[in-house]
C-alpha cells in the first residue's frame, strides 16, 4: 500500500493567457505613449489665431521669426541679408519646396514682411504664414 506523500506531487504550470493579456496591453501602452512624444522641430513661438487655419502633411521648410526678431531656417539662426541665398538654394534642389513663415505675434509687422520680401525675392513661391487655431 502506498501512502501519499506531504509533497505535492503536480508541477507548477505557467498560465500564458494572463501573459499574453498583459503583452498585448504593454504593447497599446507603448504605441500610445509614442504617439505624444512626436517633437515638432520648430522654435517656439506664441502664434496669432486665424479661423481658417489648415494641417498640412508634407515636409515644409519652416522660416520663424522669434519675439526678439531673430531668424531661425529650420532651427539654425540666419541673418537676413543671407535668408534670400538660403531660400535660393533650397529652391534650386526642390523647385515645389514650400516654405511655412511663423512669426510670432509681438513682432513688429515691418520685420515679417522683410523676411517675406527676401523669401520671394529667392523664388520662394509656396509660402504659407502659420497661425494657431481660433477658439471659437
Amino acid at each position: 500500500m502506498r501512502l501519499r506523500s506531504l509533497r505535492v506531487e503536480e508541477q507548477p504550470q505557467l498560465m500564458v493567457i494572463p501573459l499574453i493579456d498583459i503583452m498585448f496591453f504593454l504593447l497599446v501602452f507603448f504605441m500610445m505613449s509614442t504617439l505624444y512624444m512626436v517633437e515638432q522641430h520648430t522654435m517656439p513661438v506664441n502664434l496669432p489665431q486665424a479661423a481658417a487655419v489648415q494641417q498640412d502633411t508634407q515636409r515644409n521648410i519652416n522660416v520663424t521669426v522669434t519675439q526678439e526678431g531673430r531668424i531661425m531656417f529650420d532651427q539654425e539662426e540666419i541673418p537676413l541679408a543671407l535668408l534670400q541665398k538660403r531660400v535660393g538654394m533650397e529652391i534650386a534642389a526642390q523647385p515645389d519646396k514650400v516654405f511655412v513663415l511663423r512669426a510670432d505675434k509681438q513682432v513688429e509687422y515691418g520685420h515679417v514682411i522683410s523676411v517675406l520680401d527676401e523669401m520671394k525675392m529667392a523664388g520662394a513661391r509656396r509660402v504659407a504664414v502659420a497661425a494657431d487655431v481660433k477658439a471659437r
